[in-house]
């Protein structure tokens, strides 16, 4: 077999080299994103554990889970009391199972002066008027059961909230105290259960998307048939040398 020329065998030398470190990196970078899809699983499967816990206990007064991290507060069953203020009702968009409509927000009072606003439920948008809804208008103290929720600023997908034209498009609790001149207001808000009268309350959808054991698996496979590539170019360069 004839050989090359020095100066062509060292240009492919470093053909080679470069071609084996880019592939090498690669693989280095797959498997780095497989780790990390493995630690977001265990973070993820955590997460479902640990909600299912607070979906399966009793309900305990709101304030006991205000001292907790947020992450340990969300889709607790909790218990609060109060008065609504129907008069400062909030209308977020919601797409629910019965369809499209809103999120009926009402403000609670509570004692000491603090409101908890209230995710009564859905309306449909022939019954956001509330003269359709006359029976869901509770007057004086009530005790609300529910699951604490996060804020949600910001607006949601590609829309921002509109306080100023009253458009709201996702639970924005600071934003909405704000619009409504609430006064002090818990930083969080309350999903209550179902109710035999409208708002329709209990359509909380607690589900979350767990791909990450499928991510994990993709990247370590793209890694391994980079190693394949990786092998194959150096079994490749040494025959022909």
């Amino acid at each position: 077999m004839a050989r090359l020329p020095d100066h062509d065998r060292q240009r492919s030398f470093w053909q080679v080299a470069f071609v084996l470190i880019s592939v090498a990196l690669l693989a280095l970078l797959f498997i780095g994103l497989g780790v990390w899809q493995i630690e977001r699983l265990a973070w993820k499967r955590d997460l479902i554990d640990r909600v299912q816990t607070h979906l399966a206990a009793e309900p305990v007064p709101l304030d006991t889970v205000f001292d907790l991290a947020p992450e340990d507060q969300e889709y607790r069953r909790v218990q609060v009391s109060g008065v609504f203020d129907h008069t400062a009702e909030t209308f977020t968009k919601a797409v629910t199972e019965l369809g499209g409509g809103y999120w009926v927000i009402t403000p609670l009072r509570v004692d000491g002066g603090q409101t908890v606003l209230i995710n009564r439920g859905f309306v449909p948008p022939d019954r956001r008027d509330k003269t359709t809804r006359q029976d869901g208008l509770i007057d004086g103290p009530v005790t609300v059961t529910g699951l604490v929720r996060l804020s949600e600023p910001d607006g949601g997908f590609l829309r921002d909230n509109d306080p100023q034209a009253d458009l709201w498009y996702s639970r924005d609790v600071a934003a909405i105290a704000r619009a409504r001149a609430l006064g002090p207001t818990a930083r969080i808000f309350v999903d209550a259960e179902a109710s035999v009268a409208a708002p329709i309350g209990g359509l909380t959808v607690v589900k979350f998307r767990n791909t990450h054991l499928i991510y994990a698996v993709t990247w370590f496979a793209l890694a391994v048939l980079v190693a394949f590539g990786m092998a194959f170019v150096i079994h490749h360069e040494r025959q022909l040398r």
